[in-house]
């Protein structure tokens, strides 16, 4: 009875991790591309004005992008919560 638990326990969390995969890649690689255009807009002489402003954009882009998946998640936690009953 444990085994079968914890079984469903797992896929209950499996489930909840797998959830909104694209977004959280997207809001991670938005991140990371903002970085390196931030990074290129100050430290580099002939880089154009633009691009830091640009950077911090992105990065805030993608930090949006973490928190709409964590509301998204949470959302989804309280409407289905584990029942090991079910």
């Amino acid at each position: 009875m444990s085994d079968d638990l914890s079984a469903r326990r797992a896929a209950y969390v499996a489930t909840i991790r797998g959830m909104h995969r694209k977004e959280r890649l997207l809001g991670f690689v938005a991140c990371l591309i903002g970085v390196l255009v931030l990074i290129w807009g100050r430290e580099v002489a002939g880089a154009p004005a633009w691009a830091a402003p640009t950077g911090l954009l992105v990065i805030g882009a993608g930090w949006l992008l973490f928190a709409y998946v964590i509301v998204r998640r949470t959302r989804y936690v309280r409407t289905h919560p584990f029942d090991p009953q079910s």
